[in-house]
């Protein structure tokens, strides 16, 4: 048996768990990401991959509900790099954040809750803490200072052959 499990989205809509032998809902498909299982979603009748665009509406269940993540400032900042020649540099910068994000936050978590318990200052180690964190932010930062020094030669050589093509700023 494979890793993967597969989902089967069928004509009406409605997504079938080869796993389990059952419909299941969105909130399910979320629950599968939460408890880290691969799946994959396919069309039924077609078998492309469309594990992404049930992502997408899993995001927009989440996002319509109290407390969204994405802010209207935000969206509309993503949406403006759609077709740019960035798109690529800030989907990867983005995604390296969240990666960065979660594989410090338990670690945060951990110091965190030995700093409120221990009688040392805790200013001095959220201090070191930050100062271990550094180099990692450095390095993103310099990825993406590089990728935007491409954008900005794509920019001037447009500019100097009077394409007329200007992306949306962001």
């Amino acid at each position: 048996m494979s890793d993967t499990r597969i989902i089967k989205k069928y004509p009406n809509r409605r997504l079938y768990d080869t796993d389990i032998s059952r419909y299941i809902t969105l909130e399910e498909i979320r629950q599968l990401v939460l408890q880290n299982i691969k799946f994959r979603v396919e069309d039924k009748r077609t078998h492309e991959d469309i594990t992404r665009s049930i992502l997408l509406q899993v995001i927009a269940e989440q996002e319509e509900g109290g407390n969204p993540i994405f802010t209207t400032d935000l969206l509309l900042f993503i949406i403006r790099y759609y077709g740019d020649p960035m798109q690529n540099s800030i989907s990867r910068y983005l995604e390296l954040s969240m990666q960065l994000f979660a594989d410090r936050q338990t670690h945060f978590t951990e110091q965190l809750r030995n700093m409120l318990g221990q009688a040392q200052q805790p200013l001095h180690l959220l201090k070191e803490l930050a100062e271990r964190q550094m180099p990692i932010w450095k390095s993103v930062r310099k990825e993406f200072i590089k990728n935007l020094s491409s954008r900005t030669k794509v920019l001037k050589s447009r500019r100097a052959d009077g394409s007329g093509e200007h992306p949306a700023s962001p």
